[in-house]
């Protein structure tokens, strides 16, 4: 089983549909169609992600088409006017392309997809070289582990380091992704800490501590009597 945390290559998809930046308005969309896809990234030479084109890129063109928008409209979507008169992934296109590298943890992938609002991000080398795309649907991959294994990395990675001399008589139980933990131990600060760490194993969906002991005592004289 794998070590969490997982990273971009993964789960990415490495067969990507992509388009020259010369490629004609028509010819993508007739691919984005033919492959279902809603964006695609724009290529350069042997491979390397100059932009990617999306549905949203295409749409000023059908908006505009039989109507011209007033000077306020033209200041205001600037880009958009623009796009409506593009004819080429080039001139369409959204760049610089987020993108993101293949040893990127999927915390991290998920987190550029929500600042930035985008639903797939393609993935590149050092050089910029397309190796692959990773979408929301490959992130929720690791949801998809089995409560046995989610049940294992809790046991080994969080319960056997915090509780070290008491792992016997904590239990772990797990299902559906939701993991519950019960047993009595020494000092329940500890509890906090411990949901914090299995709710970072991947794979959990949430976590429920039933967990019962002493809260710790502080050392001096009001802690003596």
């Amino acid at each position: 089983m794998p070590e969490t945390p997982h990273i971009v290559s993964d789960v990415m998809t490495l067969t990507v549909v992509a388009v020259g930046r010369d490629a004609p308005f028509k010819e993508i969309v007739e691919t984005m169609g033919q492959w279902r896809v809603s964006a695609m990234p724009v290529l350069e030479g042997e491979g390397r992600v100059i932009g990617v084109v999306s549905e949203a890129d295409l749409l000023p063109k059908e908006e505009f088409r039989d109507s011209d928008p007033s000077l306020y409209e033209q200041r205001r979507r600037l880009s958009d006017v623009a796009k409506a008169g593009a004819v080429t992934a080039a001139e369409l296109m959204s760049t610089p392309a987020i993108t993101v590298h293949p040893d990127v943890t999927l915390a991290q992938a998920a987190r550029i997809m929500a600042v930035r609002h985008v639903k797939r991000l393609p993935v590149v080398d050092d050089l910029g070289m397309l190796q692959g795309i990773v979408s929301r649907a490959d992130l929720l991959k690791v949801f998809l582990r089995s409560d046995e294994d989610i049940e294992e990395e809790v046991r080994r990675t969080v319960v056997s380091y915090l509780f070290s001399g008491l792992s016997h008589a904590i239990h772990v139980n797990v299902h559906e992704g939701v993991v519950t933990l019960r047993g009595h131990i020494r000092d329940t600060s500890l509890i906090s800490v411990a949901v914090r760490l299995v709710r970072a194993v991947e794979g959990v969906v949430d976590v429920e501590p039933h967990l019962t002991g002493e809260s710790a005592t502080p050392a001096g004289p009001e802690g003596a009597r």
